[in-house]
């Protein structure tokens, strides 16, 4: 059994705040910015979520999945950004965990659209 809780933001949208500045911390990218983002998703109005890996109470590492990710091409799309796993939790298999977490969530959403 794991020791780590993985979740999405739509399980937890009591995290989004601390998630976003979790994220800002990492990269420098404005904390509005992310709870844009968050927010999008949280309303439903996007299925490219928000992932993360909680140990006690404290985010461990963490992935977004977003439409483009600063760059100019549109026909990639979706893409994983802000991937980060803090120090101490390296080579734990996090960020794989929360990569597989996206794609199969991911893979899942878009089968049920195909119905």
């Amino acid at each position: 059994m794991s020791k780590y809780s993985y979740v999405t933001l739509r399980e937890k949208p009591e995290l989004k705040e601390y998630a976003a500045e979790w994220f800002h911390g990492k990269w420098g990218v404005s904390k509005e910015a992310y709870l844009e983002c968050m927010e999008t998703y949280l309303d439903n109005k996007t299925e490219y979520g928000w992932y993360l890996c909680i140990n006690n109470g404290k985010i461990a590492g963490g992935i977004g999945v977003i439409e483009n990710d600063f760059h100019n091409r549109k026909d990639l799309s979706p893409n994983v950004c802000a991937v980060y796993t803090e120090k101490e939790y390296r080579c734990n298999g996090i960020a794989g965990c929360l990569l597989n977490m996206a794609v199969n969530d991911l893979k899942a959403k878009k089968s049920l659209q195909s119905i």
